[in-house]
């Protein structure tokens, strides 16, 4: 692919993978900023990125992190600060993420010893989401915990986590194909949720005003081709601000670097590649001198606030950079390059007619 001036130089890139390895803690984590918070979702992110940029170390922690915090029932803590958890709720959707994160690791690195010996971890987080599947097909958002054990399940759905775990599960369906370890029931799963991302998007809580529950249907691979190009085009005009990049909150004139960085991602997914250069582009005025970005901008003020340099916004920096660069092998995660098919939506409960029973095979 012949380079483009938008994208950064292979110096650039390292630089970058070095500025998320500095905020990596002793134990492996990787926090959103130094002394802050570690999730699993921004967690698997970094890790993503800081295989792009060669930090294979850091990777190697990140990954050892990943095993060793892992709870019985298959999901992580939602906070833990140095060490210590903060928050102990889970949510599914970053439990789900650790399969994205094994999927891009073998397409980059194709180690078989990796991807078998993170296979359990994946299947233990999958397994959580199936049995958190509600009946309209989106998923549980989280389930709390208490005294060390899980206790009440929020039996709500985030469409921009939905639509997560939906590529989740396609990466996850992908891997037991590579080991040759069959999961039916994350065949039957995801089917019926990306039947409900795709016709059922009323049915998740309104987070309407938030820029990802716009865009992350195309990101997650549920609404793709002509119906994810008139999805993004709704709203295109609340959202993107020419020159600066996305709007996290639509009634807020901030835009962040996470947001542009994954719509360019999700252009990317549909063809869309001048456009997504050009949000790509527009994210660049919040790169520090340093490698890392800067969480977002108050453009009436010219503010960048808050004044902190996020691991996640750098790591969807890099991840963007590499689908339009082509540089390693894991260019096209999020693509879909290579995923399993989004599979039939069988067993429905949504009250549309299953394919099961449109093919005859009730």
């Amino acid at each position: 692919m012949t380079a483009d001036p938008i994208l950064l130089s292979p110096a650039a890139v390292a630089v970058s993978g070095a500025a998320i390895a500095a905020v990596q803690e002793p134990d492996g984590a990787v926090p959103w900023t130094v002394g802050g918070h570690t999730d699993t979702w921004n967690h698997v992110e970094a890790a993503m990125a800081l295989l792009i940029a060669g930090e294979l170390e850091a990777v190697d922690a990140a990954w050892a992190w990943v095993r060793r915090t892992q709870r019985r029932d298959g999901s992580w803590p939602l906070k833990v600060v140095g060490g210590e958890v903060a928050d102990g709720s889970g949510e599914t959707n970053m439990a789900a993420y650790v399969a994205v994160g094994v999927w891009h690791h073998w397409l980059v690195r194709r180690d078989l010893g990796f991807t078998s010996a993170h296979w359990p971890v994946v299947r233990r987080a999958l397994d959580l989401v199936c049995a958190m599947q509600l009946p309209f097909g989106g998923i549980s958002w989280s389930q709390e915990w208490h005294d060390g054990e899980p206790a009440t399940v929020n039996r709500e759905a985030l469409l921009a986590g939905s639509s997560s775990i939906h590529h989740a599960l396609r990466a996850g369906l992908t891997l037991a194909d590579l080991l040759d370890d069959p999961q039916p029931e994350w065949e039957l799963t995801a089917g019926r949720l990306g039947h409900a991302l795709r016709e059922h998007r009323d049915r998740f809580l309104d987070k309407s005003e938030y820029s990802m529950d716009w865009y992350y249907p195309v990101l997650g691979g549920a609404v793709r081709g002509a119906a994810g190009r008139a999805l993004l085009a709704e709203r295109w005009d609340e959202f993107v601000e020419p020159g600066l990049g996305v709007r996290c909150i639509v009634t807020n004139p901030w835009v962040t670097g996470a947001e542009t960085c994954e719509f360019a991602l999700a252009l990317d997914a549909l063809g869309d590649r001048d456009r997504a250069l050009t949000a790509f582009a527009d994210a660049q005025h919040l790169r520090q001198p340093d490698g890392s970005y800067l969480t977002g901008y108050v453009y009436p003020d010219e503010v960048h606030w808050p004044g902190e340099h996020t691991t996640f916004t750098t790591a969807a920096a890099l991840l963007a950079h590499d689908a339009l660069a082509g540089t390693t092998a894991g260019t096209g995660v999020f693509r879909g390059t290579g995923l399993a098919s989004d599979p039939d939506p069988l067993g429905l409960e949504c009250g549309c007619e299953s394919a099961d029973l449109v093919a005859g095979r009730a």
